[in-house]
């Protein structure tokens, strides 16, 4: 039987972009489904019965979810192809406390830079700013995260850039200003094809935040 791999997902995912950097970075085919998160569909509450959410991998019909520990089944299953951890444990867990960090200080504060306003607003915008100071400092004057090389915590965080722009025009700040280390970064991340094909243009996301912001009555 043929080796099947779906990758549930919505298109402005900063979770979703992951899994599908760690796809294409191991050279994986596999099918990609959209999906709609205001009328989820039966696969997607099958897959993902618990959190009901995106992304979910399903591999030969076992569901995979939550985006870092996909990508870390995605590193352990294809183990010949880029591998996306570091070999050293002490590294790797290093790695996972600084990815987890990411998924704790960034998307609360993010969301509220673009979904709220006022003292609501500027309270996030600040949390955000620490949140993205502290990773300027853990990438120091490293190319990556990892070092010389593109891995995992470049992975969980390299999403966000498409959302950099609705977050500057929201939360009237720019990324460059306030942490102008990550912008080279980013730009070295965009280099890799697997990056490049996989995020979301910043333009095209601005204008589904405008929508969302008129959907909940900001506009």
């Amino acid at each position: 039987m043929a080796e099947t791999l779906t990758l549930l997902d919505y298109w402005p995912s900063m979770f979703g972009m992951r899994c599908r950097i760690a796809l294409r970075e191991k050279d994986i085919k596999f099918e990609y489904q959209e999906q709609d998160l205001w009328s989820k569909s039966p696969l997607l509450l099958e897959m993902n019965p618990i959190y009901k959410k995106i992304p979910v991998l399903i591999h030969n019909g076992k569901p995979i979810c939550e985006s870092l520990i996909i990508v870390e089944y995605i590193d352990e299953t294809w183990k010949g192809k880029a591998p996306l951890l570091p070999s050293d444990p002490y590294e790797r867990a290093q790695a996972r406390f600084w990815a987890d960090y990411v998924d704790k200080k960034f998307y609360d504060p993010a969301r509220k830079v673009w979904g709220t306003k006022g003292e609501e607003q500027e309270a996030a915008r600040k949390q955000l700013v620490q949140a993205l100071k502290v990773m300027e400092g853990v990438l120091g004057n490293k190319p990556f995260f990892g070092g010389d090389s593109f891995g995992f915590v470049d992975m969980a965080m390299i999403p966000y850039n498409s959302w950099f722009h609705s977050y500057e025009t929201f939360g009237n700040f720019t990324i460059e200003m306030e942490c102008p280390k990550l912008v080279p970064w980013a730009k070295r991340c965009l280099q890799k094809e697997s990056v490049s094909k996989s995020l979301v243009d910043p333009q095209k996301l601005l204008g589904f935040v405008v929508e969302m912001r008129k959907k909940f009555g900001l506009e």
